[in-house]
């Protein structure tokens, strides 16, 4: 993305050129992470598109270095499917930069915050993965093309961090087939800056409301056909309620070298600690009166337990997860023949603290992913390859114990097992020119995944706790229950074709039109889960009082594969200074694998819906209205609903706002100093459970910025959060059948004030 430049004449007619490349809501990202372009015309050395060569300069074309965005402009406009860019610029002037504050301004993509901080938001797209809780599936995660997902699918979005990017990529639906995924929602590429892209040193302080503070440093450089880059951040807040504190630490590097003329190459590595505390979810009384509480469970009233929900003060959930990453990608052109070799390897330490019912889960272990691309350009002028080709396979192993809660430590262990997986994808697709602009994109994906669960946990019976509902702190006779056996072996092989069309009729306007099948086997978390706990006992004692009930602490559904079949239209066009990205998609969804949850906020285990529907339209505007003034409008509307369900009827599926915008302006004072403003609006309710009996209600926040640099190497700026200080849901928990009165309503941030300093040298 180009720097805005001083206020003028000039700068303002350089606004307009640019305009489809400088809001997230655009697409520019997709030339980055499409079918990779002739050997004359790489990509960025980190995007994840099949094809794309490592490079370590500018790209040359015609004699002039071309930047990313003019290569981004022309292969967007050749792709018949939704993608976007967020680059570091439109982040400026936002504090404490989390995914969600990366990903708000993109159409389509839908996030909301569980705890602030460094948790772990709820993000979809397309309403892949909606209704686990806390989100591990749906979306490819990757670092530089290298996931963050495990071998199994799921993947701890707060491990990826956008404050380190150059910029992120985003693909909608079957774009992300290209890089072997075949799930419905498609996937996110956070990409690192090298030391040919970021030269020099850059050191970054901001801290502000609710003990929020953060450091970051960077170093690059390049020597010949040598180039590196480390970063190092450290990210802490106190957090806007009580028992809600987080940590995050990372870094990253990487070093590119030019082996010869037609071979180059780029290793990785990279280290994330992450812990946040859950602080957990409340009653609408208690979100109203005092958002900044944590709940204390359910209150017996006569004998009987109301209003339901975890007792966070007792049992302090919390997550700790560290992984450690490594990989290196290479890359040969030959003519018009591209190949791309890539080859990574994660290390995941994940321990999360559940509320009782489900205990202490530790996993550990690692994956290793293999992807080799191939490209064939015989005619450098089309911007896509004439025949692509993807092969992914990623293969992973770990080691899972399940530990008793007990008032918030670690209690008895009541089961272990060693967990397999492994997905191989294969991708094929050819972009065939017919003449009068438009071209036409066949493309075919096949995907093939294992998963085992060995059960080692050997003992005749396993354990379990309870506390006296009466008075949560006073525990009751512990008990026991028949171990039983949660083995599983499931195999699944999926056929993803798609069908794209791209008509280019004017310079500057592109229709699109595609029809695609996804393919997203279960992940362990679907397929093993703790059952029959209630908020004052374990899994496996669904009555506290009785220690001695025979009931099951694990639920092992032989579960389907989600299937959909979509299609999808689009159009992308610039009118001067003013650019529309807009696109409509309906999924016929089966099977799709949905996280349950009964009254009480304990799980239910994963089950296949039999018939879903999946509609929706994202819109985005941006336009440079002056030559100081610019704004932009990100639209999303989702209607996702069951579709002739026995019990839920043609409800609409839980947790999916419907209608979600983000709108934002900025206003260049001067050269060095601008004011921004940003909405965040989600208008109408959402329902909180599938039987649509609970909903939570819509809402608006406003954030104001600033920014102002001192000298070229020396910047600052300031932002106010909720201005209004609404108090609101950001999320919620998504249960089968809620109750009115139960702990679901997961609180936003309040008013806020942040501020930082940047300077480069």
């Amino acid at each position: 993305m180009t720097t805005r430049g001083q206020a003028g004449q000039a700068a303002f007619r350089t606004a307009r050129a640019d305009t489809a490349t400088r809001a997230p809501i655009l697409l520019a990202g997709l030339a980055l992470a499409s079918l990779g372009a002739a050997a004359s015309q790489p990509a960025h050395a980190q995007s994840a598109a099949p094809g794309a060569a490592v490079v370590l300069s500018p790209i040359m074309v015609e004699g002039q270095a071309d930047n990313a965005e003019a290569t981004a402009r022309r292969r967007l406009e050749a792709i018949p499917g939704g993608t976007a860019l967020v680059a570091e610029e439109d982040l400026a002037g936002k504090a404490n930069v989390t995914v969600s504050d990366a990903l708000s301004g993109v159409p389509g993509v839908v996030v909301q915050n569980f705890f602030g901080g460094n948790d772990q938001p709820r993000i979809q797209i397309r309403g892949s993965g909606l209704q686990q809780n806390p989100v591990e599936r749906g979306i490819l995660a990757l670092q530089n093309g290298l996931p963050l997902n495990r071998a199994d699918g799921s993947y701890i979005v707060g491990l990826a961090n956008p404050r380190q990017a150059e910029f992120t990529e985003i693909y909608r639906g079957y774009t992300a087939n290209r890089l072997g995924a075949s799930m419905l929602g498609g996937a996110i590429n956070v990409i690192s800056p090298t030391g040919s892209s970021a030269p020099g040193y850059r050191l970054g302080v901001e801290g502000g409301s609710f003990g929020q503070f953060n450091t970051s440093l960077q170093a690059g450089g390049s020597a010949g056909k040598l180039d590196g880059l480390v970063q190092v951040q450290r990210s802490q807040r106190d957090g806007y309620r009580d028992y809600n504190s987080s940590e995050r630490t990372g870094f990253d590097a990487n070093v590119g070298a030019v082996l010869s003329d037609t071979v180059t190459t780029r290793f990785f590595a990279g280290y994330t600690d992450l812990s946040f505390d859950v602080a957990g979810p409340l009653t609408r009384q208690l979100l109203e009166s005092n958002p900044k509480a944590v709940y204390t469970g359910p209150r017996v009233v006569n004998g009987v337990a109301t209003n339901p929900g975890p007792n966070v003060v007792r049992d302090r959930p919390e997550r700790e997860a560290r992984q450690f990453r490594v990989g290196n990608r290479t890359t040969a052109t030959f003519g018009a023949h591209l190949l791309d070799v890539a080859l990574g390897y994660t290390h995941t330490d994940d321990t999360f603290r559940f509320p009782i019912s489900s205990g202490i889960r530790k996993t550990e272990g690692g994956d290793v992913t293999a992807v080799a691309r191939y490209a064939y350009s015989p005619d450098a002028s089309q911007p896509l390859p004439l025949f692509e080709t993807t092969l992914r396979y990623v293969v992973g192993s770990a080691d899972r114990e399940d530990y008793l809660n007990n008032a918030g430590s670690q209690g008895a262990l009541f089961g272990r097992s060693t967990v397999d997986a492994s997905t191989l994808a294969l991708h094929g697709g050819l972009n065939l020119p017919l003449g009068n602009a438009v071209t036409l994109s066949p493309a075919l994906t096949v995907t093939h995944a294992t998963r085992e669960n060995d059960d080692t946990f050997g003992a005749a019976r396993r354990p379990t706790i309870a506390f006296n509902p009466a008075n949560p702190r006073v525990a009751l006779p512990a008990g026991s229950i028949p171990a039983g056996d949660t083995s599983y072996d499931r195999s699944y092989t999926g056929f993803s074709p798609s069908l794209g069309l791209t008509w280019k009729p004017l310079e500057d306007h592109t229709l699109y039109a595609a029809v695609s099948r996804s393919f997203e086997p279960p992940n362990h978390d679907d397929l093993i889960a703790t059952v029959n706990g209630t908020p004052n006992s374990s899994a496996g004692r669904p009555n506290p009082a009785q220690p001695g009930l025979v009931s099951t602490a694990y639920r092992t559904p032989d579960l389907r594969a989600q299937t959909a079949t979509t299609v999808e239209a689009g159009w992308r066009g610039r009118f001067g200074g003013v650019a529309v990205d807009a696109g409509t998609y309906y999924s016929w969804v089966k099977n799709e694998l949905l996280s349950l949850r009964d009254a009480t906020g304990a799980s239910l285990g994963a089950v296949n819906a039999d018939r879903t529907r999946h509609f929706g339209v994202d819109v985005g505007l941006s336009a440079f209205l002056t030559e100081r003034l610019s704004g932009r409008i990100a639209y999303t509307f989702q209607d996702f609903r069951f579709q002739d369900d026995p019990v839920r009827g043609d409800n609409r599926l839980a947790g999916a706002p419907r209608h979600v915008i983000n709108a934002s302006a900025r206003y260049d004072i001067t050269g060095a100093w601008s004011v921004g403003a940003e909405v965040d609006w989600y208008p109408g309710r959402t329902p909180v459970d599938n039987m649509n009996s609970v909903y939570t209600d819509g809402y608006a926040t406003v954030d104001l910025r600033s920014t102002y640099a001192i000298n070229e190497r020396v910047s600052v700026y300031g932002e106010a959060r909720n201005i209004f200080d609404a108090t609101y849901a950001s999320s919620t928990l998504i249960v089968d059948q809620a109750s009115p009165t139960q702990a679901v309503y997961l609180p936003g941030d309040g008013q806020a004030f942040y501020a930082g300093l940047k300077v480069s040298f």
